[in-house]
């Protein structure tokens, strides 16, 4: 079977990488390097069924050629700006990265026939929902950022190409994934700044912002486990853990576990951290648990394997 991961490089792509090979697919990673590092993959380097392009999926000449020349059998789509805020001030980063690299794979897919897509979709198209169960037929989808934007745009598109090309596609919402390779996001933040200055940590918002984090290799799972099982043209399943964690609580725990104590805490205000932020959401997870799977760990559990990883301590290491 031949996998081409779009965005291979990244920190969710890489770890899918390891696990197809690890299934015995030949993989074929693509990856511009805006965000994903050759790090990331570096431990692939000369593995027989591991192939790399740098290219970029915003171009449709270069994006063409590496499907002219593999011809995948499944396209697994992770390409994306990930970090909102370093969009907030230049939304043609969304528009480049994450929407036109969604229509110029599908369009490639249509031009040679293939038929099988994963995409790497998110919470944040829901928009700010307060205290509502979001489940994945939640009316009134008002995404609050260019990211979430752009990625209810990719589902649309997703949706229209599928249905006309007989593909069969699913579609995963995350929540906040963490784990080994992390590269930005609170906790990636909070070590960076306590490194800084162990004496005090500022913290966007009032510290009550509450989501949930999955555990990169729970998510990987959840790909592997479902796509295969997948006859649909378009399918939508939102992928969560039990339970959520506090910016609070994940300041705590970032300071216990690098040994810190009595640091001040400096809160910015007000209920989200950054204009584009969703301070609270809560998913609603049948549909994943009706089709046979379930997250191993906790979402506390994510934060607490995550600080591991990143601070070198017992336990999951960074490959």
């Amino acid at each position: 079977m031949k996998s081409l991961v779009v965005g291979g490089a990244g920190f969710i792509g890489s770890h899918l990488d390891d696990a197809l090979l690890a299934r015995g697919d030949e993989v074929f990673c693509l990856d511009n390097f805006s965000l994903g590092t050759k790090e990331n993959i570096r431990h692939l380097e000369g593995t027989s069924k591991f192939r790399l392009y740098e290219a970029d999926a915003s171009d449709m000449g270069q994006l063409d050629s590496v499907f002219k020349e593999i011809r995948p059998d499944n396209v697994f789509h992770l390409a994306a700006n990930s970090d909102i805020q370093a969009s907030a001030q230049q939304p043609d980063i969304e528009y480049r990265n994450t929407y036109t690299t969604t229509f110029n794979i599908l369009a490639c897919m249509h031009k040679y026939q293939i038929h099988s897509l994963f995409f790497a979709s998110t919470s944040a198209v829901y928009g700010d929902k307060g205290d509502a169960l979001l489940s994945e037929d939640t009316p009134g989808l008002e995404p609050v950022s260019y990211y979430g934007a752009a990625k209810l745009g990719s589902e649309a598109m997703i949706s229209a190409f599928a249905h006309m090309n007989d593909m069969h596609s699913l579609i995963f919402r995350f929540p906040n994934v963490i784990g080994p390779r992390l590269t930005h996001g609170v906790i990636f933040d909070f070590i960076k700044k306590l490194r800084a200055n162990p004496a005090c940590l500022q913290i966007l918002g009032d510290g009550t912002q509450t989501k949930p984090y999955i555990f990169v290799k729970d998510l990987i799972d959840a790909i592997l486990f479902l796509v295969p099982k997948n006859t649909l043209a378009f399918d939508i399943c939102n992928i969560g853990v039990e339970g959520s964690t506090s910016v609070r609580t994940i300041a705590d725990m970032v300071c216990r576990s690098m040994g810190l104590k009595n640091v001040h805490y400096d809160f910015t205000g007000g209920k989200t951290g950054w204009k584009g932020d969703v301070p609270k959401f809560s998913y609603d997870l049948r549909k994943v648990h009706a089709k046979g799977w379930k997250a191993t760990h906790t979402s506390d559990e994510a934060v607490r394997l995550t600080l591991e990883s990143v601070l070198g301590k017992p336990g999951e290491n960074n490959r």
